[in-house]
């Protein structure tokens, strides 16, 4: 479950979102470097779950040698992360919700309990609940 993209959001000043592509995105010397790139990406990007700023989890990110800085981020909650992956519905995006449900790593019921919490309409809605019950049939919770 790995991926070579992180998806940032700069919260205080959602301009930046161009600079972080410019400077961090796909093919920059940043990649080159760490062997991943960031896309910036604003608030109309991710269709998470209402209430999903509450349930942010803040990760710090230790100093490199030689910086004075602590750097810290907010992530999604992964129950919020997999079913904004679940509303772009993408191949790719189904596997990652298939695998997370795999590895543990979400409650299927918490998904499921979420899904009415997604800002798309009430067909994608219930097609997103109908294919996350197909990952996981009830006889297998």
């Amino acid at each position: 479950m790995a991926s070579l993209e992180a998806d940032i959001y700069p919260l205080r000043e959602p301009d930046l979102a161009d600079a972080i592509d410019g400077a961090l995105g796909d093919g920059s010397q940043f990649q080159l470097a760490y062997g991943y790139y960031a896309h910036g990406v604003g608030p109309e990007t991710a269709k998470a779950p209402k209430g999903w700023q509450a349930r942010l989890v803040r990760r710090e990110i230790p100093k490199r040698v030689g910086s004075t800085r602590n750097a810290v981020a907010w992530c999604l909650e992964v129950h919020d992360l997999v079913l904004s992956k679940c509303a772009a519905g993408r191949d790719r995006d189904w596997e990652y919700a298939a695998e997370a449900l795999k590895a543990e790593l979400v409650d299927l019921d918490v998904l499921l309990s979420r899904v009415a919490d997604l800002p798309v309409p009430a067909d994608q809605r219930a097609q997103i609940e109908r294919m996350l019950q197909s990952i996981f049939p009830t006889q297998l919770r």
